[in-house]
């Protein structure tokens, strides 16, 4: 028994993470390296992630009734192998055609086979009493094996570099970042495997066995609290998806070197699982909702800071703390926004359906964030595009404490 409390939840968190290494951390930690590698403009890698996420939001919709209908087991190992093969490709350093393909795939992998079936695979194991202890603990793991693989990472780079970065040639960066995604797709891959190998079905008694058909859709699509949990995510994604700049702003508003530039990214990253685990059993304590507030009011002063200007670029001190203030209301939510379908008392068989129909709106910024940020930091150049980009999330940040406030009276 003690075993199985211990390798679920290890499982869950090694899986949960390494599915989307390869679409998102690598980008989020090299972003000036690779967009000089894959020589590509923030809009041309914008608009790879708006395949990822045109694909992702139809995976969202039918991602949903597949979890209900298989074992999470069975989804949870096939989308990871899936997702490694297509990490092979990308070690290659293909054409942004190619690139965009893969991100594609990507779409399919790590959404129609993985999302739905993960947060299911995660409320089975948990009771319904501590739902955010649950998801704070899977996010906080999660943070820590990020920044662990991130920490890695960038030593690896610079070790693989046999110069400094701001010497080093296009093929040395190249070869570097190469070996960074190889190892990625390698630890993707053994991920597939510890779920194949050690991951338990669930318990028949635990999920009734009946057929899908539309009218479990119908019925968690008459639930106010679902179209207010999908605002809510929606705006916490944006700001998740805001900290792809961290890295670049570093480079191009503090004058970091590309190692530098991804180091300072990585710091953020080791803020996640402390600000999640914390969010998620104070969520338990004092109601997820609640605590979902407190992160997007966070959010809200972090990102007008900046907005702002008041952070002058030449106070690097004050601006890193900012930052990292911002990462604690960013990985607060994300440690909690999924815990409200218990609190809104969706019906552990309609799980799956109801996260599909909350995650179609609510990762919506897979879509068009990713155009919209290469567009403004193209067009504005240096500090006055992160300013506009940290305009950007004030406003998202304002509507999702809006949208939190009217979700708390819907149940």
């Amino acid at each position: 028994m003690k075993f199985k409390q211990l390798i679920i939840p290890t499982i869950l968190i090694l899986i949960g993470e390494s599915v989307f290494i390869l679409p998102f951390l690598v980008t989020r930690i090299f972003r000036p390296t690779f967009l000089k590698v894959f020589d590509i403009t923030n809009f041309q890698l914008g608009a790879a992630f708006s395949v990822y996420g045109i694909i992702a939001a139809i995976s969202y919709f039918f991602g949903g009734p597949i979890a209900d209908k298989f074992s999470p087991k069975q989804l949870l190992s096939a989308s990871l192998a899936t997702t490694a093969i297509a990490g092979f490709g990308m070690a290659r350093i293909p054409s942004i055609e190619i690139l965009t393909v893969l991100y594609g795939i990507w779409g399919l992998s790590t959404i129609l086979l993985f999302w739905a079936a993960f947060i299911k695979a995660i409320r089975l194991f948990w009771t319904e009493q501590k739902q955010g202890q649950g998801y704070g603990i899977v996010d906080a793991g999660r943070g820590i094996f990020a920044a662990f693989l991130a920490s890695i990472s960038v030593f690896l780079l610079d070790y693989m570099l046999p110069v400094s970065s701001e010497l080093a040639s296009l093929d040395d960066l190249s070869n570097a970042l190469s070996t960074v995604i190889l190892l990625f797709s390698i630890i993707t891959f053994l991920c597939s495997l510890l779920v194949f190998f050690f991951l338990p079905k669930e318990n028949s008694k635990q999920i009734a066995a009946e057929k899908f058909d539309l009218k479990r859709i119908k019925d968690v699509a008459k639930r106010r609290s679902i179209w207010l949990n999908a605002i809510i995510v929606l705006c916490a994604y944006v700001g998740y998806k805001c900290t792809d700049d961290f890295s670049l702003y570093a480079a191009e508003v503090l004058n970091y070197n590309d190692v530098d530039a991804a180091h300072i990214g990585t710091i953020f990253f080791w803020i996640r699982p402390f600000a999640a685990l914390a969010a998620g059993l104070l969520g338990d304590r004092f109601l997820h909702s609640n605590m979902i507030r407190l992160c997007f009011i966070i959010l809200i002063v972090a990102s007008l800071f900046i907005f702002s200007g008041l952070g002058d670029s030449s106070i690097e001190l004050i601006v890193i703390i900012t930052l990292a203030i911002s990462s604690i209301g960013i990985y607060g939510l994300r440690g909690l926004y999924f815990a409200t379908v218990g609190e809104a008392k969706i019906p552990l068989l309609f799980t799956g359906s109801a996260v599909g129909l909350i995650s179609v709106i609510g990762y919506t910024p897979d879509i068009f964030f990713g155009p919209l940020m290469g567009q403004v930091l193209d067009s504005y150049p240096g500090e006055q595009g992160h300013q506009y980009l940290f305009g950007i999330l004030t406003l998202f940040s304002c509507a999702g404490l809006i949208a939190t406030s009217l979700f708390k009276k819907s149940y």
